[in-house]
């Protein structure tokens, strides 16, 4: 199954206004069952372990800046490491808002025929200042291969 790299859409930017990354990646499967929620938890409800040590690495190298590892449940809940901020049968949006920047992702699902799914996953960061710069510019290579290893979840 291939990935494909996509502009995001208008209503996908609109979820974090005045964010400086934007990026997207979609994939089809076969079927027509899975709901955003279902799809996100694919994505992002376990990692392959190689992802996992970047992340404990992560983790251990922004504590001492103030970043946060990970965010606070929801009424809403968390998938991963991201509380949910909104859920539709169609689109899930997830993420937090810290002092140095703000990230949401956005798992959107539609349907590709009769027998088929796209499944696109977007990734939105608005940064405050200096760090959060710097920490994007540093994450970003990182990101995204992650994110389309993620995404290829989906379909396994």
């Amino acid at each position: 199954m291939s990935i494909a790299e996509l502009t995001p859409s208008a209503e996908s930017r609109a979820l974090l206004p005045g964010a400086q990354f934007a990026d997207a990646y979609r994939i089809e499967i076969e079927g027509t069952t899975l709901d955003a929620g279902t799809a996100a938890l694919l994505i992002m409800g376990r990692s392959p372990r190689w992802v996992r040590v970047l992340l404990g690495l992560r983790n251990v190298l922004v504590t001492p800046f103030g970043l946060k590892t990970s965010g606070e449940p929801t009424a809403k809940g968390i998938i991963g490491l991201f509380p949910v901020v909104s859920a539709t049968r169609e689109q899930l949006v997830a993420g937090f808002d810290d002092q140095h920047l703000d990230f949401r992702i956005v798992v959107e699902v539609a349907p590709a025929g009769n027998t088929r799914q796209q499944i696109t996953s977007t990734t939105l960061v608005r940064t405050h200042n200096l760090l959060g710069r710097v920490y994007l510019a540093i994450v970003m290579p990182f990101h995204r291969v992650i994110a389309r290893a993620m995404l290829r979840q989906v379909a396994t």
